[in-house]
């Protein structure tokens, strides 16, 4: 049987018995300096690999941002030959168009011991640096000034493109030279299986539990937790009997209130809109310290602060808040490293982008103003009314009056102390109320409660024993009085001769019998 050993030429031996060195040479020290630099080389390698692949990412991040800013720089060319149309607006608008998401905006941690001395610039700064070096290429003011940034751009992308089939070639070049040996490293498990046979288990037939149920006239309210339902908003009405009603006036209760998610500036968003518009030392300085402001909520939540005070009649202070959410807006758009550059230039004055960014904050504002009015418009023409269904304590007899039992804090007899445990469970507001004795604010708690909500409060109050029906006292030394009691006396009165007469009539029945047995 012929053995082929060709599957050891791939070994690297660093230490042969058969090595024959110089006899001036130490053997031992030859082969450790033949093993470092193994070693060294092997690792070097390794390095270059990784940093040729980060670097392709790299690349392959900023030709997609390259497409990007050509595909706009061509649909928006019809723009372009308007003699109206600045260079610099158009490379600006451009730009921003391909700057995408800020999160997208940070390029990719590199491995580790690659490029460890050196951060790697934003997408957004490399774009810029293209577009200034394409700029600086065509001069002052070419006269196709749009063919001219085309092609620099292009000529651009090819470079890149050349770049990334270079690193490409070195990469494959590379990989086949580390494939070559065997290491270390390249020894691994193939596979590795156990397994263990054991005899299935027959499964058991069920048997059937007897349960005892009980017929509801509401059984979906079992399937509910003690004071968890929600009403048809959604919310835990149970929780909500603690909490004081805010807006008095149902007119100031908007339209888009009944939103599933109710977007508002958090209190750091409102902190930047009271900072007064042209005052952009601050609103940098404010930005710098509180970078989570740039968020895209933050812009939403300012443009609908801005909608809401324009509808109440605050002008001022709604443009206010849309100059500020752009202001966020653009520097979300530019990234971490473009925020200074952008409020450089609109502090400069004349310069372009300060008007392209006044421009677009007065047309933002002009629609809302426009749509408030409409809405107001709307809303004087069509007013609307909401009915809510709620539940409510009125005794049915007016007779009677319901009283309030409070449970007492130290029971000491079961029944009390089962009460108590129910009292316990309502709400703060709903207790406050029971504890003032006061059926009116009772009934103000119960309000703001769903009906299901409300209907198990008060079977929970008849359980506890906490509410009970009581004769009233009527006070004959008024006149008021006085007619109640005629009332009530002429009532009895006539019950009694509806009694009598029946009693003669029976009496009547029993003579004319007796007289026929005779």
């Amino acid at each position: 049987m012929v053995v082929n050993y060709s599957k050891w030429d791939a070994l690297e031996l660093s230490d042969d018995s058969d090595i024959e060195v110089h006899p001036n040479v130490d053997k031992r020290s030859f082969i450790r300096a033949k093993q470092n630099q193994i070693h060294q080389q092997r690792y070097e390698r390794r390095h270059q690999i990784e940093t040729l692949k980060y670097e392709r990412i790299i690349n392959d991040g900023l030709l997609q941002r390259i497409d990007k800013l050509l595909a706009s720089l061509q649909e928006h060319a019809q723009q372009a030959t308007a003699p109206s149309q600045n260079p610099d607006e158009f490379m600006m608008h451009a730009l921003m168009d391909c700057a995408g998401d800020g999160a997208d905006d940070v390029p990719p941690e590199p491995p580790q011991g690659v490029y460890k001395q050196t951060e790697q610039p934003r997408y957004s700064v490399m774009m810029a640096s293209l577009v200034d070096q394409v700029k600086k290429d065509a001069g002052d003011t070419p006269p196709d000034w749009l063919q001219t940034y085309l092609k620099g751009v292009e000529g651009h992308k090819s470079k890149v493109e050349g770049l990334q089939s270079e690193l490409k070639q070195k990469l494959v070049d590379l990989e086949e030279e580390e494939g070559k040996k065997i290491t270390s490293d390249s020894i691994h498990t193939g596979f590795s299986v156990s397994s263990v046979s054991k005899e299935k288990e027959k499964p058991k037939p069920a048997e059937k539990a007897k349960s005892e149920t009980v017929e509801v006239l509401n059984p979906g309210s079992l399937k509910r937790d003690s004071l968890k339902r929600l009403d048809s908003a959604g919310q835990s009405s149970g929780a909500e009997a603690d909490v004081e009603d805010e807006v008095k006036d149902p007119s100031k209760i908007r339209e888009d209130d009944d939103d599933d998610e109710h977007i508002e500036p958090s209190e750091l968003g409102k902190a930047f809109a009271k900072i007064k518009m042209g005052e952009y030392k601050k609103c940098l300085q404010f930005i710098s310290e509180n970078h989570e402001v740039v968020k895209e909520r933050e812009t939403d939540g300012l443009l609908v602060e801005g909608f809401n005070a324009q509808m109440d009649g605050k002008p001022d202070y709604a443009k206010n808040c849309v100059h500020q959410a752009l202001l966020l807006q653009y520097c979300r758009s530019l990234g971490r490293d473009g925020v200074g550059l952008f409020f450089k230039r609109i502090t400069t004055p004349g310069h372009q982008a300060q008007k392209v960014f006044l421009d677009d904050v007065n047309d933002t504002y002009n629609r809302i103003r426009t749509r408030s009015a409409e809405l107001a418009k709307e809303k004087a023409a069509n007013p609307k009314t909401t009915e809510t269904e709620q539940i409510q304590l009125h005794a049915v007899d007016p007779n009677t009056s319901i009283h309030i039992n409070i449970p007492s804090s130290s029971p000491t007899e079961e029944v009390e102390i089962k009460a108590r445990e129910i009292f316990e469970t309502f709400p703060p507001g709903l207790r406050r109320a029971l504890e003032s004795g006061e059926l009116d604010e009772v009934n103000e708690v119960l309000g703001k409660m769903s009906v299901e909500e409300a209907e198990e409060i008060v079977e929970m109050l008849g359980d506890g024993g906490m509410l009970s029906v009581e004769e009233g006292v009527i006070d004959g030394t008024t006149e008021e009085g006085r007619e109640k009691l005629k009332e009530l006396e002429e009532k009895a009165r006539a019950e009694k001769l509806a009694e009598g007469a029946a009693g003669q009539g029976a009496g009547s029945n029993e003579v004319e019998v007796a007289d026929v047995d005779d």
